[in-house]
């Protein structure tokens, strides 16, 4: 067959469904459309308000109080949620930037900075995690959360952060995982699968996007395996915690 869609380099993933790479990023864009001005809501009603802590883990392995003109990129980090905790504990002179492709969660991230009184310490830009706008060896870390498995070409975006860390700057990705502790695998899924869709209806007004969310766990790589794309892209002492059974991870490489 000579359809592009059919070549297997040139489809992916978006949920269970099977779609040409090229549309994926407009399909997920579209997910985060709907969810933006609830996103925050959600996360706390479906993680129990765990989110926060994991976050809160995430940003203490990024020690932004190490030195004078910290410079911190968050990627799809649209509402400020990592950003915010990272600025409140950085110096002065340190440069935070917030990334996102999807516009709408980024207004939902200036709105909740300005009552922060953080706009002037936290930048929002526009743009894809797979080309960067930042030059070579620019930041001293780099934190995705809760993003890296909705973007299309996951192996792309990670020799972009390779790209503009400095040698010795740090990747720090929190995602959902596998989960390991007995008996809880098969109430995660339950959960997963009947209950967030339903608190999505009933929130958000819409149960797809949620629904979405969850199968795009399912179809992330294993841990093992998403710290073998780590490696490489370039990383070295690359490694992953498991969080809450098994839940999230976090997983982390360091550029040499």
């Amino acid at each position: 067959m000579t359809d592009s869609f059919s070549k297997q380099d040139s489809s992916t993933h978006f949920g269970y469904a099977e779609v040409p790479l090229s549309q994926k990023q407009h399909l997920v864009d579209d997910v985060f459309h709907k969810v933006a001005q609830r996103y925050d809501v959600m996360n706390d009603l479906m993680s129990a308000g765990l989110h926060r802590l994991w976050k809160d883990i995430l940003v203490s392995k990024v020690n932004a109080r190490r030195q004078s003109g910290f410079r911190h990129l968050d990627v799809a980090g649209g509402t400020g949620d990592v950003a915010f905790r990272i600025a409140k504990q950085a110096s002065a002179d340190a440069e935070i930037i917030v990334l996102d492709i999807n516009g709408d969660m980024l207004e939902v991230g200036r709105d909740r900075a300005r009552e922060r009184g953080l706009a002037n310490k936290v930048e929002f830009t526009q743009a894809n995690a797979e080309s960067l706008p930042f030059p070579d060896q620019h930041f001293d870390a780099y934190t995705i959360a809760f993003g890296i498995r909705n973007v299309p070409r996951i192996d792309v975006a990670l020799k972009e952060a390779h790209r503009v860390l400095k040698p010795g700057g740090r990747f720090l990705c929190l995602e959902f995982s596998q989960v390991t502790a007995p008996g809880l695998d098969k109430i995660y899924e339950a959960y997963s699968f009947n209950v967030i869709p339903a608190v999505g209806r009933f929130v958000a007004g819409d149960a797809e996007p949620y629904r979405y969310l969850v199968e795009s766990i399912r179809k992330f790589p294993a841990a093992a395996e998403f710290e073998r794309m780590i490696r490489e892209a370039g990383f070295r002492r690359t490694g992953f915690e498991r969080l809450t059974g098994g839940v999230v991870a976090i997983h982390s490489g360091w550029k040499y």
